[in-house]
């Protein structure tokens, strides 16, 4: 398969080449100018969706670790790598720059696969951490020895290295869950995770029984206590959780992963003050409750790409988060023949934090054109023989490590060749070992961060014309021999000092300075005894966007059906329901055990002729109590863009078991090459379900000529969340309708008040930029 390739970013950032020696199956050897400068202009590559097409055809559920050797390390699900392939036991590769990548082989062979795991079972969502001074990788195993019949558990296995060699754990660290009525719960899909105390979480669950979060011990084997459930059966799968300021955000997939071309896997998040929940999202409502929250991080938008989620989230040099995630390209979705194994490889994007919330691209979602990729060779690297060549005066060199190679002893002050860029600073550093390590900014200095093992502190001190504002915090101990990641930031806002070992965003120390920052113009220095450290980087911090990319927005209002006409003139039906009828100002329906989904096709669907190919929005006002936790499989009221009982999305407010739910759902033939063959139906999930709901579908043509339609629901009719976009095919006509529809029992009548047509304008091409 023909390599990516890699095209060069000038972003007009300081920073200085990096030396980096790789380990392993190939060693890689980036040399640095004779002078490197922190302050010289920038230069970063180029990566382009899906990452993982230089080396397989799928890369599912991926996990992503910064080694210690300067290579970024990527694990997935053990389908097959490439169509024809058998499938594997979970995939490795590493890459530098996201472009080019080197295959690793399998996390196990035959000969060291868990003897616990039957010999069918699948080795599923792999989740890297580094933990105690070595590697650790959580696993699912989709079927165990230990109890007849289907059942799941959540594995580990450790390693030196984020390459292996991996032994796993002897017994589960999360063993099979009877479920209540029979069976086993689903326990899938494992996030590890250090909080600032050092204790250690794992979380772990899916549809069947929710997400659940556990404590572990210290070497991340074992558990410890008893599982708090963190959201909601039937709605979340793929967690994963990060610490950014002074909250924890529990993010999680939604919908169904592997739907071929009509898949809306989409990410969530929701966010609290204890790792342990109770998460709330953007407008408080609960991750736990029935009609189930969830703040939009990543949905497809009409690009290529859908079906985006089950993510891992990864930091670069110069402090920007990222997104890895896996998607399905409608076009090509199929590993094999339609309805086998899904062809899921791995994307990489940007993620912002606006307002407090992550947001990929800031709202965008995935990208289908060059991105810039993730600052990693952008510091100062160590070399064994001339540290200064890296950019630092009065390093030695030190021992090299087996699993990060060559490093750097600090043995007295050393300090940058050439100043630190002014503005905002972000100093990124790996530290081992016990003699305790000052980090020094500006020229008084303004301010000095104090790493200190053996008093088992964490100090930042902002010296500001002689008043001093400073902030310390425990150090959990570490293992000997096992390294830590320092960062230090120094913003407008105030200066930021975490410890990590995993560097993903689980600092095991956090303190802050607020107020504002001014190191000014002057070398970083390290202070120390004897201090060794690796992958020094210095950086300006990086920006998050400042606001969300822009949405649909209602125009000039172009039509309205206010259902005051019990003739419905200017509505046709196909299979009337002569149970509706129209009084009081609304369309009463009552919801009828019929489905428009698969073969049946019997439901009743009330169209309306749409204005046009321009942009325009379709807006329904909906009312439809099914109260809340009762199972009322699927009752539900949407509106639709419909072609045929074969090709349509519906975007409703439903009640999917014990959850109240809003899904915009595609029907349209599982394989591209074929339209009249089989169908396919997945969904998507966009905002909270309420009794009263107004649910909107935004159209625009793109220049190809293919229809796209983007869902919005708002519980006010005032403040709208926008979702996914699904697409028709150039030269279809899809009209506008609603249902009511999904289950008959018990009855229950639903209303729509009104139906509206606005006109619109689309942003711009959403997979770009």
């Amino acid at each position: 398969m023909a390599w990516l390739s890699r095209t060069t970013f000038t972003r007009g950032i300081a920073c200085a080449a990096a030396a980096l020696m790789g380990v392993g199956v190939v060693s890689v050897v980036s040399t640095a100018p004779a002078k490197a400068s922190v302050a010289a202009e920038g230069h970063q590559t180029a990566y382009e969706n899906a990452v993982s097409d230089p080396f397989s055809d799928t890369f599912a559920d991926p996990s992503v670790i910064r080694g210690r050797d300067g290579w970024w390390y990527a694990y997935a699900t053990s389908d097959p790598l490439r169509a024809g392939d058998a499938p594997g036991a979970m995939h490795m590769a590493r890459t530098k720059d996201w472009s080019s990548w080197e295959y690793l082989g399998t996390v196990f062979t035959s000969a060291n696969r868990p003897a616990w795991a039957t010999a069918r079972a699948g080795l599923w969502a792999p989740d890297i951490r580094y933990v105690a001074g070595r590697y650790v990788l959580y696993f699912t195993v989709t079927d165990t020895t230990l109890n007849p019949g289907d059942d799941s558990a959540i594995g580990a296995a450790t390693a030196p290295t984020p390459s292996g060699p991996w032994t796993p754990a002897p017994a589960p660290v999360v063993p099979p869950r009877p479920a209540p009525g029979g069976g086993f719960l689903w326990t899938f899909d494992p996030a590890g995770f250090t909080d600032v105390d050092g204790q250690r979480y794992l979380y772990y669950g899916s549809y069947f029984g929710g997400l659940w979060a556990t404590r572990v011990s210290a070497d991340g084997l074992t558990r410890v206590g008893g599982a708090t459930q963190v959201a909601i059966d039937n709605r979340y799968e793929g967690s994963f959780v990060v610490r950014h300021g002074d909250w924890y955000y529990l993010m999680g997939s939604a919908a169904n992963c592997c739907a071929g071309p009509t898949t809306g896997y989409s990410v969530f998040a929701g966010r609290s003050k204890s790792p342990l929940g109770p998460f709330v999202d953007a407008e408080g409502t609960s991750l736990l409750t029935s009609r189930v929250g969830g703040t939009i991080v990543l949905t497809q938008n009409g690009n290529r790409f859908v079906g985006a989620g089950h993510h891992a989230v990864v930091t670069d040099s110069e402090g920007r988060d990222f997104i890895a995630y896996h998607a399905i390209d409608r076009h090509h979705p199929w590993l094999t023949e339609p309805f086998g194994i899904n062809r899921r490889p791995m994307l990489l994007d940007r993620l912002d934090w606006v307002d407090g919330w992550p947001r990929t691209r800031a709202g965008a979602g995935p990208s289908d054109t060059p991105q810039p990729a993730p600052s990693l060779d952008s510091g100062l690297g160590i070399t064994p023989t001339d540290p200064a060549a890296a950019g630092f005066r009065g390093l030695a060199a030190g021992p090299v490590d087996p699993v990060g190679g060559d490093t750097a002893v600090v043995r007295g002050t050393a300090s940058t060749v050439e100043p630190a860029p002014a503005g905002a600073l972000h100093v990124r550093l790996d530290h081992q070992g016990t003699e305790p390590l000052r980090l020094l900014l500006g020229r008084d200095p303004a301010v000095k961060v104090t790493l200190d093992p053996r008093a088992g502190s964490l100090t930042a001190q902002v010296d500001d014309g002689g008043a001093v504002r400073s902030s310390s915090t425990a150090l959990p101990a570490v293992v000997a021999g096992a390294w830590r990641t320092l960062t230090v930031e120094a913003t407008a806002e105030g200066l930021t000092a975490e410890v990590t070992e995993s560097d993903l965003a689980d600092a095991s120390a956090r303190v802050r300075v607020d107020g504002a920052v001014q190191p000014h113009s002057a070398p970083v220095r390290l202070s120390s005894s004897g201090a060794r450290v690796d992958n020094v980087v210095v950086n300006p911090a990086a920006r998050d966007a400042s606001a969300l990319v822009p949405v649909p927005q209602a125009g000039a209002l172009l039509s309205a059906e206010e259902f005051d006409d019990p003739s419905l003139a200017g509505f046709t039906w196909v299979r009337r329901n002569p149970a509706a009828t129209v009084s009081d100002g609304s369309l009463n329906w009552p919801v009828e055990g019929k489905d428009l989904v698969g073969g049946g096709n019997d439901a009743g669907v009330l169209l309306h002729d749409a204005p046009g190919d321009g942009d325009w929005i379709a807006e329904a006002k909906t009312r439809l109590d099914v109260g809340t936790d009762t199972v009322r499989n699927y009752q539900q009221v949407g509106i639709v863009a419909y072609r045929d009982d074969d090709d349509f999305a519906r975007l409703s407010n439903v009640a999917i078991w014990n959850t109240r739910q809003t899904e915009y759902g595609r029907e349209t033939a599982a394989d591209p090459a074929n339209p009249d063959g089989p169908t396919s139906y997945g969904g998507a999930i966009v905002g909270t379900s309420a009794p009263t709901l107004w649910l909107r579908l935004a159209h625009h043509r793109t220049a190809a000529g293919e229809h796209l339609y983007r869902a919005g629901t708002s519980r006010d009719g005032v403040t709208w969340t926008w979702g996914a976009t699904w697409t028709f095919t150039p030269g279809t006509s899809p009209r506008i309708g609603l249902v009511a529809h999904g289950g008959a029992s018990p009855a229950v009548t639903a209303h729509v008040d009104h139906l509206r047509f606005y006109a619109s304008s689309w942003p711009s091409d959403p997979g770009a930029g």
